[in-house]
């Protein structure tokens, strides 16, 4: 006997465009990780936009802000200096929209994101890590005033702040219409800042929380922002605390999380869980929202977590997030 063939294309969503599946990511609830039980743990899972994290909001927005402008053409060369996932994300939009794409790296990022921005075709500048964030973006800026490139400026277009507070944060207070703290990794400023102002308007009483890494001597130009490089963007009046977390601890986290949760998240992930679980043992309840702004994926031929019980101090010469 035939059986008839099943009609499921009713059921497909239709073929959509690779760049409209940038944001509207989960936010899931971490049930097995609260140290107690009236706070309640949320991530907002960062690692589905399509090249894997956070940074694709940021980089779409301002790359769609300059062509509304009229300041770039078909073939044009974008730039910008990043330490991972910007470079990532520059590269995907640029192949998406027909650009070619330049980014300055500090030495002592994982091999791995090296290996994913040649796969894109991304032409790489390294940067000597004792230069740090900031001789990466001096680099980028000197680089497309020399060559006529566009320089995307994560750390200096307003864009970044709103794609958070439009993107981002107004969907986790569509979400959750109450969030008690939001923990996020400082970096450019504009998670934290953007995502921050909406949650606030939300409810004033929120709690923001930034993360920033612990970096070791040889990367001493970014070590934090009371030595190193501050974006521009960055209020740290808006900040209510701030943590640094070494690498070892950030990894550690991501084990735990993977084991728990079954979410393979990424280094600056287990940062802000670090962080959330010290912020949730202050509080007796209400809902902590931290980002988990990549996956873990692309860390994976690093194997770091091997490490985090041998030479915890030599993961800080890495810049993992």
């Amino acid at each position: 006997m035939r059986w008839p063939r099943p009609r499921l294309y009713h059921m497909l969503m239709p073929p959509l465009p690779l760049l409209s599946l940038i944001g509207n990511t989960p936010l899931v609830e971490l049930t097995r990780l609260s140290p107690k039980p009236g706070v309640r743990l949320f991530a907002k899972l960062e690692g589905q936009n399509p090249s894997g994290s956070v940074k694709d909001r940021i980089v779409k927005a301002i790359v769609e802000k300059a062509e509304r402008e009229g300041r770039l053409k078909p073939g044009d060369t974008l730039i910008d200096a990043s330490s991972g996932n910007t470079a990532i994300a520059l590269a995907m939009v640029s192949r998406q929209k027909g650009y070619n794409a330049r980014v300055v790296i500090p030495q002592g990022v994982p091999p791995s994101i090296v290996d994913l921005l040649r796969l894109f075709g991304a032409e790489v500048t390294w940067c000597d890590s004792h230069a740090g964030m900031k001789g990466a973006v001096d680099e980028a800026q000197r680089q497309a005033d020399a060559n006529g490139y566009y320089a995307l400026s994560q750390f200096t277009d307003e864009e970044n702040i709103l794609a958070h507070y439009e993107g981002t944060g107004f969907e986790i207070a569509e979400a959750l219409p109450k969030v008690d703290a939001f923990v996020a990794g400082i970096g450019t400023g504009g998670t934290i800042m953007g995502a921050g102002k909406r949650l606030r308007e939300a409810n004033p009483n929120v709690r923001v929380i930034g993360v920033e890494p612990r970096l070791g001597e040889r990367l001493q130009g970014l070590r934090s922002l009371s030595e190193g490089f501050a974006s521009p963007l960055l209020d740290i009046g808006q900040i209510d605390g701030r943590f640094l977390v070494d690498s070892a601890s950030a990894l550690k986290m991501v084990r735990t999380v993977v084991g728990t949760e079954g979410i393979v998240a990424g280094v600056s992930s287990g940062a802000c869980l670090s962080a959330a679980l010290r912020v949730a043992d202050r509080m007796e309840e209400g809902n902590i929202v931290m980002m988990f702004s990549d996956g873990g994926w692309k860390y994976l031929p690093s194997r770091p977590w091997d490490a985090t019980e041998e030479d915890a101090a030599a993961l800080d010469e890495t810049h993992w997030w």
